[in-house]
């Protein structure tokens, strides 16, 4: 923006093209685009000599991390994040994790446990429950709910540190009952060598950290390599490379959902205040990458939150990164009316969806497909990021359509339990046998008939 103005695409409903640029936008946000910095399309080439794209560079070292351990993982860690390591110094050790919560600030700890607070409270409310029904004399019914035993918690760390995402993370887990938490955050001052990052692990009792990031990390996690066991469940934000190996790895070990580059979706009106609006997209797109959207059909709100983007983005410490953000994954979108803002929120089907209105609740009975939501003028995403309690890893790329954001609910699993006395399977009997016939499984209705003999 050497003039002062940014270069965001524009959309406008009255256009031609705007199913067309609707679409285009769509498939640049999805996991089948290409969100990554140039900084990660430059290293592809330099790593694999030959621009793969993000998908088959997570196949490649996913494979190679299955079938050669921890030797690909750590030549991944060398070639990648430029780090050199061996199996032993791959472990943060407990001292380490120990020292970092000494040496952390009161300030910081207080803060982090209102967090914490904050977080449990919700997700013990939302917490899933056994549940028993008597149907009848003698038949019982259980739905039963259990934690996982191990889960694997990924945390970013290239660009920016986020002890938030340990916490959105972690607690969670913590308040479903799960007993092993494994971090994984990149060899980097933002990631697992983040004092404040060591010191959140020191203050919810985690201790089994690793220096590893990326699809290489995701790969240990799902297949275990000597020195980490492979976990149950893969969780947490990162980059398009760590959200598409979560995918690569699915049925190998469960895992949240596509959580991706980051991403929301402002709708305006009259009532939006536009250095709200712009503050709002701004913190999305700083992420470096991630995507910032502004619907309206206010086209003066529209041109004022724009002024304020171009007067605001030069203030930041990331104002460079945040720029290449907004110009490649950015747009302005005017639509006919609030109808149509919903319809295109719904076809983005965000991350983040702030209505940024003063009447928000007609609009959110309209909208289907968010990751979260957040209603009004005072109520930004960033209180979702750090200290609401929903977990703020979310869905991505549009899999919001389908996918839901991580909750302590995600790290449990269910199963039924059913119990039968003898009298309650001989009402049942001919039901039971009746269905083997006609499925032709005589096996089936052999097994009624043995406990029938004699009755």
């Amino acid at each position: 923006m050497s003039d002062g103005s940014l270069k965001i695409e524009r959309i406008d409903s009255c256009h031609e093209e705007f199913e067309q640029q609707l679409a285009g936008l769509r498939h640049r946000l999805s996991p089948r685009g290409d969100v990554v910095s140039e900084e990660s399309r430059q290293r592809t080439i330099e790593v694999f000599g030959e621009p793969l794209s993000p998908a088959q560079v997570v196949e490649r070292i996913c494979q190679r991390v299955r079938e050669e351990g921890i030797d690909a993982v750590l030549e991944y860690g060398l070639l990648i994040d430029q780090v050199e390591l061996d199996a032993e110094s791959l472990r943060v050790s407990p001292e380490e994790i120990a020292r970092a919560h000494q040496q952390a600030s009161e300030e910081f700890l207080q803060t982090v446990r209102r967090v914490r607070e904050n977080i449990l409270q919700f997700q013990a409310a939302i917490l899933h429950e056994d549940v028993t029904i008597q149907r009848e004399e003698g038949v019982e019914l259980t739905q039963r709910y259990l934690p996982v035993e191990r889960a694997g918690l990924c945390i970013p760390g290239g660009a920016a540190a986020y002890p938030s995402s340990l916490l959105m993370t972690a607690v969670p887990a913590q308040a479903a009952g799960v007993k092993q938490l494994v971090v994984i955050a990149p060899p980097t001052p933002f990631g697992a060598n983040n004092p404040d990052l060591l010191a959140v692990c020191g203050e919810l009792g985690i201790d089994e950290v690793y220096r590893l990031g990326g699809a290489q990390g995701v790969a240990a996690l799902a297949y275990g390599v000597d020195g980490i066991a492979p976990v149950d469940i893969i969780v947490g934000p990162g980059n398009l490379f760590v959200a598409l190996a979560k995918k690569y790895v699915y049925g190998e070990v469960a895992i949240d959902s596509i959580a991706g580059p980051s991403e929301v979706v402002v709708i305006a009106d009259e009532s939006t205040r536009p250095a709200y609006a712009a503050a709002d997209l701004l913190a999305q797109a700083e992420h470096a990458p991630g995507a910032s959207i502004l619907v309206s059909w206010n086209a003066e709100v529209l041109e004022q939150t724009y002024q304020q983007l171009c007067r605001q983005v030069v203030q930041l410490s990331r104002s460079d990164l945040t720029i290449q953000s907004l110009e490649q994954y950015g747009a302005l979108v005017l639509v006919e009316d609030a109808e149509q803002a919903c319809e295109v929120t719904n076809l983005v089907a965000p991350e983040h969806l702030h209505i940024a209105i003063d009447d928000p609740q007609p609009l959110l009975d309209k909208i289907q497909h968010a990751g979260a939501t957040f209603l009004g003028n005072y109520s930004p995403v960033a209180l979702g990021d750090y200290v609401a309690g929903p977990s703020h890893v979310l869905p991505t790329g549009g899999t919001a359509r389908w996918a839901a954001g991580l909750t302590a609910n995600t790290f449990l699993k269910s199963g039924s339990v059913i119990r039968y006395s003898q009298e309650a399977l001989r009402q049942a009997a001919a039901d039971v046998q009746r269905m083997a016939e006609t499925e032709g499984l005589t096996a089936h209705r052999a097994s009624i008939d043995v406990r029938l003999e004699g009755q």
